[in-house]
């Protein structure tokens, strides 16, 4: 055990949603004392980044309600229970672009905001894209545009914030250090 860690005392789930669920927990600190933590538990999620022939890469605008605004995203979703990332990956790609991938790689998996929720985001590099007849059509609540830029225009993007996550910054960025080192 290490000397940072808390000890959890009560945990009570007080909220479930259709994707999160919040719990109240009663923690005690390495100096001995008490204190509470409010968690959000999350199943995780996957990011594509796709790119095209062209090397494009592919995104999708969307309304973010909890931004109360659109913003432009590399392809995302929330892995199903028991769902495999690389599975969702290609499902979620499909489903939002019409994509589907010859080849897969996972890039990294990262926490997005460890100091109150568990979720885990991989992301994935995805090559070799075909457009697919007959796609998976989007879940009934979402909607989106297809875009697809360069990385000069993902990186316009960035600064007048129509990309503004964290997941699609990694993306380019990732991008940005493989241009720079000659590996594409």
């Amino acid at each position: 055990m290490s000397k940072l860690e808390e000890k959890t005392l009560h945990s009570e789930e007080i909220f479930t949603g259709k994707v999160i669920s919040l719990h109240l927990q009663d923690v005690e600190l390495p100096n001995g004392k008490q204190s509470k933590r409010e968690i959000i538990k999350h199943p995780g999620a996957v990011a594509i980044l796709a790119i095209t022939d062209d090397n494009k890469i592919v995104m999708v605008e969307q309304y973010r309600k909890a931004l109360e605004r659109t913003i432009v995203e590399i392809p995302a979703g929330k892995l199903e229970k028991g769902e495999e990332p690389a599975l969702c990956a290609r499902r979620e790609l499909e489903e939002e672009t019409g994509y589907e991938c010859e080849t897969l790689e996972l890039l990294t998996s990262f926490y997005t905001s460890p100091g109150f929720a568990d979720e885990i985001v991989h992301v994935f590099l995805a090559k070799g894209l075909t457009k697919k007849e007959n796609a998976a059509a989007l879940d009934e609540d979402e909607f989106v545009n297809l875009e697809e830029l360069t990385l000069k225009d993902a990186i316009q993007y960035i600064k007048e914030q129509k990309i503004y996550d964290a997941k699609t910054a990694y993306a380019v960025q990732y991008l940005q250090l493989q241009e720079a080192i000659g590996q594409k």
